[in-house]
């Protein structure tokens, strides 16, 4: 049985507010976003890379590391407010109508995570041919437990754990397994994510990659960038 054609996305948007120009800025000698070019490219299973940017300096430095830009994302897709899943499903729809070719998958990688391995991206492809979900989510292990040490605040001001057990529970160990969604790697089905009543990635069937911590770094502040260019340097983790 032969694989299925897989469009692979890159989603990057000019206006971001935690790190200003985050997706360009210098990582390693290149622009963030290269990094996951390069581990797209270097998977090798995507019939199309493709970045879904409003930005032209966005689009330039895609393009120069080998992602196609086919299409300039709309400004109503481009704001704060945006949700992801209209962004990947106009990428989507888009694609299929200026290549004139029909995708069965699409994976998406987050620029905002450059020390991800092939490996992860190779297992969560594989999760979801050999499953067959709605979708795949990569995520880490969760520090905190809905169950024992998270608190949700009430109307009137008190707070409760977020998810009440049947019993209590007294040791975290004791607590059902929960996940951290770590914002790396999703995969989607064809059916599931062209639907226009779908929107998040987890409303379906959804499997869950673990990755390890430091894999699946996501900078979001100022902050964060500095970390990651301190494990580089240090010779801690290589892109």
């Amino acid at each position: 049985m032969p694989e299925p054609k897989v469009l692979l996305t890159i989603a990057a948007r000019g206006g971001s507010k935690g790190v200003k120009n985050k997706n360009i800025r210098q990582l390693a000698g290149k622009p963030l976003i290269a990094h996951t070019i390069d581990q797209a490219r270097r998977w090798g299973r995507a019939a199309r890379i493709v970045c879904s940017t409003d930005s032209p300096e966005i689009a330039e430095a895609a393009r120069a590391y080998g992602a196609d830009v086919p299409f300039t994302r709309p400004a109503d897709l481009a704001g704060d407010a945006s949700g992801k899943i209209d962004v990947l499903r106009h990428a989507w729809e888009s694609c299929e109508r200026i290549y004139q070719e029909r995708y069965e998958m699409l994976l998406d990688l987050d620029a905002t995570a450059p020390i991800r391995r092939i490996e992860d991206i190779e297992g969560a492809y594989r999760m979801f041919i050999d499953r067959r979900p709605d979708t795949v989510v990569s995520v880490v292990s969760a520090h905190k437990s809905p169950y024992f040490n998270m608190l949700e605040q009430k109307p009137d001001g008190f707070v409760s754990l977020c998810k009440v057990p049947a019993r209590p529970i007294l040791r975290r160990q004791d607590a059902p397994v929960v996940f951290d969604m770590n914002a790396s790697i999703y995969v989607y089905a064809r059916d599931f994510l062209l639907n226009p009543a779908v929107r998040t990635a987890v409303e379906g069937r959804t499997l869950a990659w673990l990755m390890d911590k430091v894999s699946a770094f996501d900078i979001d502040t100022e902050e964060d960038f500095i970390f990651v260019d301190y494990l580089i340097t240090k010779g801690l983790v290589t892109l």
